[in-house]
């Protein structure tokens, strides 16, 4: 099996997610900065997991990401498939044309029977489980997001043109033509 950044990061991505919603919506920004994960990438890999129905968004200053299913209902094989991460170490994706032609390789049932295992490994592993095993080894939760938001206090002054001459050449080609 070929397990890409992509299952990995959405994996993390949900733990953390998970640890911290309690405090309310999680951002993005808060998520890239802690796991080190691109905030682009991150807002691909939510916006599939939005659509698989894992995690709810809310809009403006405050916003951000919740679970949108209890963590104990949510498990490692819904988030990575929902990902478009598929689970399969077979050759073929389970087509059984390992050598072309409708033809399989001596070795597809037991790719077979790993994908089998591998999706019942990771679908008995729960969201919950990810999270609380977190808590146990002392991972702290700060009560604030560490993210500073780039809004300013100081309003924004544009400067003013003048049209006026900017060099002693210019200047005196302005008084010449007077």
């Amino acid at each position: 099996m070929r397990l890409t950044t992509k299952g990995r990061f959405a994996v993390t991505a949900m733990i953390d997610l998970g640890l911290r919603q309690s405090n309310g919506p999680v951002t993005l920004a808060a998520i890239s900065q802690r796991q080190q994960i691109s905030l682009s990438y991150l807002e691909q890999l939510f916006g599939k997991l939005r659509r698989h129905e894992l995690v709810e968004s809310t809009r403006g200053p405050g916003g951000g990401y919740t679970l949108a299913r209890n963590p104990a209902e949510i498990t490692v094989a819904e988030i990575i498939t929902s990902v478009d991460e598929p689970i399969d170490a077979t050759h073929c994706a389970g087509k059984e044309n390992c050598l072309g032609e409708g033809a399989r390789c001596m070795t597809h049932d037991l790719w077979t029977s790993l994908n089998t295992k591998m999706v019942e490994f990771l679908d008995s592993v729960t969201l919950q489980k990810l999270v609380d095993d977190q808590l146990a080894k002392g991972l702290q939760i700060e009560d604030k997001p560490t993210v500073k938001r780039a809004i300013s206090s100081m309003p924004t002054i544009k400067p003013i043109r003048m049209n006026i001459p900017n060099s002693v050449f210019a200047l005196g080609n302005a008084y010449s033509k007077v």
